[in-house]
C-alpha cells in the first residue's frame, strides 16, 4: 500500500521532467544559439505559440508538483491505506501528463478538466492523509 504513495511520488516528478520534451522541442525551432544562454527568457518571444505553452505547462508542472508532493507524503508517513487516496496518488500523474498534452495542443477545456481533477487527487490525498494523522 505504503509503496503506492512512494511510485506516484516518483511519477509526478517524472512528469516535471517530461515536461521539458515540448519545451526543447519549441526552443530547437526557436534557432537557439549559444548566446541564448545569457539571457534565456528573451527567446521566449521567438517561440512558436505552442512553444510558449509547452513552456507556460513546464512552469505550472512545478508549482502543481509543490502542493502534490507534500500531500503524497503526508499520506506515506502516515500509513494511508485508503483506497480513494491511493487511487488519487496513481491517477494524478496521468492527468498532470494529459494536462501538459492539452496545453500544447490548444486545448483549453481539457486542459482545465485535467488541472481541476490533479487538484482534486491532491486534496483527497491532504484530507486523507491529514484524517489518519488526526
Amino acid at each position: 500500500m505504503q509503496s503506492a504513495f512512494a511510485w506516484s511520488l516518483c511519477l509526478a516528478a517524472g512528469v516535471v521532467v517530461a515536461s521539458l520534451i515540448p519545451l526543447g522541442a519549441a526552443r530547437s525551432q526557436a534557432d537557439f544559439q549559444i548566446s541564448d544562454l545569457a539571457a534565456p527568457r528573451a527567446m521566449f518571444d521567438r517561440l512558436p505559440e505552442w512553444g510558449k505553452r509547452a513552456n507556460w505547462a513546464h512552469l505550472n508542472s512545478f508549482e502543481a508538483f509543490v502542493l502534490f508532493a507534500p500531500a503524497a507524503l503526508l499520506c506515506l508517513i502516515g500509513n494511508v491505506d485508503s483506497t480513494a487516496a491511493i487511487a488519487a496518488a496513481w491517477i494524478y500523474p496521468g492527468l498532470r501528463l494529459a494536462y501538459i498534452a492539452a496545453y500544447v495542443a490548444n486545448l483549453p477545456p481539457v486542459r482545465s478538466l485535467c488541472w481541476a481533477g490533479a487538484m482534486v487527487c491532491t486534496g483527497i490525498l491532504y484530507l486523507d492523509g491529514a484524517t489518519k494523522l488526526m
